[in-house]
């Protein structure tokens, strides 16, 4: 016997791209659940770094506090010959926080620790994740998706949603069941042991790394927030062995010439094999797929999971708005912004990876992989109307910027976007009675702010901010006056002149409808 139930959106796989999802739905009031097949909570690092661009994401989410005392940013990479310390490298040198870019470069944190902040924010949302539950049926109509899952106790339930979104990893069951297409490619001779164990004789201020060893690259990292060092050393494709903590022990000690180290205690051991991979779509009518789910990497530069967290930052207000009375159209605009994207960061992680086979297994340097980079220019949802050059695009990720509030207070930009809503931004005009009115007509889904270069003598109707330092102008390159509207996601929508307030309304009332 089965039970039947309805939500709004089932999410499928409770991971840092599905808990992601998740958190962004629930400050919506979008009714949904989220279920995995997993007996219990993932306890290892698959994913060790969260790039400044997933750090913004996590900022929007109001958790950064949370999740900054817990990482590291800036571990050097220490290589050896055997016993011999070759040199110390830090990958991001030279790349201090700016006010425009508050994060400017990763934050070693294993994904085990991101994933259970997650879950946190989503408790206290009054929601949590349904796990020993395994997706086993997809039937789909035009109205909506009815979901079977089977509960590890042998419940089976029957779950009806409006729509279904896949964030069950490489292997997905929906991917399969809905036979979406995931073209790419094996390295067969790409293979390595990873794992996290706990390990003595190294300090934990390195990234220890063995490049030369002729059996292969060894890398031993230390964990922040945890006892335990990321092992991962690359194996030739005629090793058969099983990962165990005895075949991790020998090769460690093997590759470093020393009998000192001492591993054990190991959290997860594994065997990984490259492969990198896309969907051909990410939809299939009402369901969609996030993270893994759509494409998987190679580990090089650290984008798997931050791409996930994206998937999802971009899909959830679409969701929200739709679900919400947009018009379902809006949904289309996930497909056509994150495939382009995800075919990219495929593109830079394997050329990453063939870089670090090519220099002797030592790590390369790319700004690339930081993701602040990434935008929607080409995108149905971005316009452009001002003549006046800036320096910014509409689909350009918005930059942050210090500002003054009436009394005193210092406060940032990201402090305004903070939330679902969109945010307009009136830089430099001095006109503010076309905003306020805007404003009050969309204070639903709209906050609405001007951004003076110093103190008006007047006080107007609404709230006016004051530049700090001119870092905001300098930011988005107004010399002069300019309105920015940023979508609910962190990225520049619309960008007008100070009088053309009637087609900042047209955007809005698109965004509304679901039409651009």
């Amino acid at each position: 016997m089965s039970s039947l139930s309805e939500v709004a959106v089932l999410i499928v796989g409770a991971g840092p791209t599905g808990l992601t999802l998740a958190c962004d739905l629930a400050r919506r009031k979008v009714d949904f659940r989220i279920v995995d097949k997993a007996p219990a909570y993932f306890a290892g690092s698959r994913g060790k770094g969260l790039q400044p661009r997933s750090l913004e994401v996590l900022d929007d989410l109001g958790i950064i506090h949370r999740i900054l005392p817990h990482g590291r940013f800036h571990l050097p990479i220490r290589a050896y010959d055997g016993a011999t310390i070759l040199g110390d490298r830090d990958l991001y040198e030279g790349r201090p926080s700016t006010p425009d870019v508050p994060y400017a470069s990763p934050l070693l944190l294993p994904q085990c620790r991101v994933e259970e902040t997650l879950r946190q924010l989503l408790e206290r949302h009054g929601a949590q994740v349904e796990l020993a539950t395994e997706l086993t049926w997809i039937d789909q109509d035009e109205n909506g998706v009815t979901a079977t899952t089977l509960h590890r106790s042998g419940v089976k339930e029957q779950i009806r949603c409006q729509y279904l979104v896949a964030a069950d990893g490489g292997r997905s069951f929906v991917r399969k069941f809905m036979k979406f297409g995931f073209e790419g490619e094996t390295w067969k001779n790409a293979r390595m042991f990873v794992g996290d164990v706990c390990l003595d004789g190294l300090d934990r201020d390195h990234w220890h790394t063995w490049p030369n060893h002729p059996a292969g690259w060894l890398g031993l990292c230390p964990l922040p927030s945890s006892k335990s060092f990321q092992f991962q050393a690359a194996i030739t494709s005629n090793v058969d062995e099983e990962p165990s903590l005895e075949t991790f022990q020998r090769i460690a000690d093997e590759r470093t010439g020393r009998s000192d180290l001492r591993l054990y205690h190991p959290t997860w051991l594994s065997l990984y094999q490259v492969n990198i991979r896309m969907v051909d779509r990410y939809r299939a009518g009402r369901v969609f797929l996030a993270g893994d789910a759509a494409h998987v990497h190679t580990p090089a530069g650290g984008q798997g999971m931050n791409t996930g967290i994206q998937d999802s930052y971009n899909l959830g207000w679409k969701l929200g708005l739709v679900l919400d009375g947009a018009n379902p159209l809006l949904l289309d605009t996930y497909e056509e912004e994150r495939l382009p994207v995800a075919a990219s960061v495929l593109g830079i992680s394997t050329r990453l990876s063939r870089e670090f086979q090519a220099n002797g297994n030592h790590l390369p340097r790319s700004s690339a992989t930081l993701q602040l980079g990434i935008n929607y220019r080409n995108s149905s949802l971005s316009t452009r109307e001002a003549t006046s050059p800036l320096s910014v695009e509409a689909g350009d990720r918005a930059p942050d910027g210090p500002l003054v509030d009436e009394h005193g207070n210092r406060l940032r930009l990201f402090d305004l976007f903070r939330g679902p809503r969109f945010t307009l931004l009136s830089i430099g005009a001095t006109d503010t009675e076309p905003l306020n009115s805007l404003s009050q007509r969309y204070e639903e889904i709209l906050g609405a702010y001007a951004i003076h270069r110093r103190s008006p003598q007047e006080r107007a109707s609404h709230k006016i901010l004051i530049e700090d330092g001119g870092h905001v102008s300098q930011a988005y390159g107004v010399k002069d006056h300019a309105l920015v509207l940023i979508r609910p996601d962190g990225y520049i929508g619309w960008l007008g002149e100070s009088n053309c307030i009637a087609a900042a309304e047209s955007y809005l009332d698109a965004a509304r409808s679901g039409r651009q």
